[in-house]
């Protein structure tokens, strides 16, 4: 195998835009504690044929994002399925580069110096790993954190124990209702000698608060500097996310803080310094893993890579994901007041009087959509197979037919811009006719499949829970049971983004992470579905990649434009 590994810096920053993350509209740019890195990994074999794999500190992966790095790479032979985009989920980075709506309500808007900085930035990493090959040796470690270890806690463990499969926790335990162990891939030249790692552990990477206006890599950024410092100028190092969906870094009760903030905190009582803190555990655990000798070398050269785009809004489940359940199925997208509401420890969103009021508003809004008559018949099946899909949720936002508290009419809503800017925006928006068009959030998502030796990565737009993660995984290791497939990475932020995934009795409760799984209560059971379906078409080489996802005109690009100057 040949491998061709670079790191450049792609900070995006303009004073007053806002971040990407904790969707507050106070929580804006105003100067840089640490410089953002992607960290870019290209793999070949004798034939010629590689893939990408490119980890970026940014909150999260976007379509458009994506779409510009591939336009500006084309004669580069990179081509969606040849091209791996993570995000290390920092809440400390930048917004305005989606050209999805709902992403930019507290940006507010698209900003075009971000996205273009980020596209080619991200591009010309992409590019110098692609042109700097050399013969190298592939090897996996794993290993688990100490009980000790102040690295992940369980930020809903209500929703955690309500698992048919696990052994309920007390809040002292919660350090237990996570994955410890963390994998690291590593990357030796023909001397083996290290060169560089990619290393997957579930910790959201939010140990810095909604309160900063400092861009930073947060504690993942931390521990990649941490280690290469220690490794050497040359040695490149990411730590890309595993399943931190209900994973909060913070674990100390703080009632000082003021409540918008959250009165959860890290080791220390300064967030920087606490990011720090929870950085070097990761560094720690990851230089341990380079240096035993308890390590499994990639043995083959083959390289195979595969994207299937699904329209989540519509999957038919398969029964065998559901507990034999038939006739399940998702709907289009929709946001809860639990979503609104924020995750208690590490971003808390409306006040718990608006949370009331909101679970109130919603399901009278449900009774009375049921209740209509004078309706076409498509227009009613449309209605319950809503809020069959959605379940126990109390829909607020439905992203996926451009909806707020259960209408278009976002201009006259009887919500005043003045109690929080993202509202103030997204009326602005309307009136512009920048909602018009296409969803608020995408709905065609890629699954993406690649096959590095006898490694396997699977890539999904999605934030996904521990135990949701665990039978996730399961169920791909059953379908490939009996090939040379012999570890499973799961690969979480990969190519785009559209909330979480929870189990579905996690979901029945309707913690933060559930009001985020926007396509309903078997949104898990519809990701292992179409894994399925994805690797089954390989299999028969029947593959069906014709859907693609949507792509915005210049002019709809245009009517949602935060016009701020660098």
């Amino acid at each position: 195998m040949k491998v061709g590994a670079s790191k450049k810096e792609i900070t995006a920053f303009i004073k007053g835009v806002g971040m990407l993350g904790y969707g507050m509209y106070f929580n804006v740019m105003k100067d840089i504690a640490t410089p953002l890195y992607c960290r870019a990994f290209s793999f070949k074999n004798n034939n010629e044929k590689f893939v990408v794999v490119a980890i970026c500190e940014i909150a999260f992966i976007t379509d458009s994002l994506k779409q510009g790095i591939l336009t500006k790479l084309k004669s580069y032979n990179i081509t969606d399925d040849n091209l791996l985009l993570l995000a290390q989920h920092t809440h400390s980075g930048p917004g305005g580069f989606s050209h999805y709506a709902l992403y930019n309500f507290t940006t507010p808007g698209f900003v075009p110096y971000i996205y273009n900085n980020l596209v080619d930035k991200i591009s010309d990493t992409i590019i110098d790993s692609i042109q700097s090959f050399q013969n190298s040796k592939l090897y996996i470690s794993k290993g688990l954190f100490d009980e000790k270890d102040e690295v992940a806690f369980n930020r809903s463990l209500d929703a955690y124990n309500q698992n048919k499969d696990i052994t309920p926790l007390t809040h002292e335990e919660r350090h237990k209702a996570v994955d410890r162990q963390m994998t690291l891939l590593n990357i030796e030249n023909e001397a083996h000698i290290p060169i560089a790692s990619i290393n997957w552990f579930g910790v959201h990477t939010t140990s810095i608060s909604n309160d900063n206006h400092s861009i930073c890599s947060d504690n993942k950024g931390y521990a990649a500097t941490y280690l290469e410092e220690d490794m050497s100028n040359d040695y490149i190092a990411a730590f890309a996310q595993g399943a931190c969906g209900d994973v909060s870094p913070k674990f100390i009760f703080n009632p000082k803080h003021k409540a918008q903030r959250g009165f959860w905190e890290g080791k220390f009582h300064n967030d920087f310094e606490s990011a720090k803190y929870n950085g070097k555990l990761q560094y720690l655990k990851a230089k341990e893993l380079i240096s035993t000798r308890n390590k499994t070398e990639i043995l083959s050269e083959k390289i195979a890579s595969y994207i299937q785009y699904i329209d989540f809004s519509k999957i038919e489940i398969d029964a065998i994901y559901t507990g034999g359940l038939e006739g399940k199925f998702t709907s289009p997208a929709c946001q809860g007041m639990a979503f609104l509401a924020g995750a208690k420890m590490d971003g808390p969103g409306a006040p718990r009087f608006l949370k009331v009021l909101g679970k109130r508003l919603s399901r009278n809004i449900k009774q009375k959509e049921l209740n209509l008559r004078n309706i076409s018949a498509e227009e009613k099946q449309r209605i319950e197979r809503k809020y069959i899909a959605q379940g126990t949720k109390d829909i607020m936002i439905e992203s996926g037919e451009g909806k707020l508290m259960g209408t278009n009419d976002i201009k006259n809503i009887a919500l005043p811009g003045i109690i929080d800017g993202g509202i103030r925006n997204m009326k602005k928006q309307h009136r512009d006719g920048a909602l018009i068009t296409k969803s608020w959030t995408p709905q065609i998502l890629p699954l993406h499949w690649i096959e590095i030796g006898e490694l396997l990565l699977v890539g999904f737009p999605f934030e996904i829970t521990t135990v949701a993660s665990y039978r996730l995984k399961k169920s791909l290791q059953d379908l490939v049971d009996g090939t040379d497939i012999k570890e499973i990475i799961l690969c979480p932020y990969a190519n785009s983004y559209n909330g979480y995934i929870t189990t579905y009795e996690e979901y029945q409760i309707q913690m933060y992470e559930a009001g985020h799984t926007v396509f309903g209560e078997w949104s898990l059971a519809a990701l292992q579905t179409s894994f399925k379906r994805m690797y089954d078409g390989i299999k028969t080489k029947t593959l069906d990649t014709s859907l693609q996802p949507l792509v915005f005109s210049e002019h709809e690009i245009s009517l949602r434009i935060n016009r701020i100057k660098n």
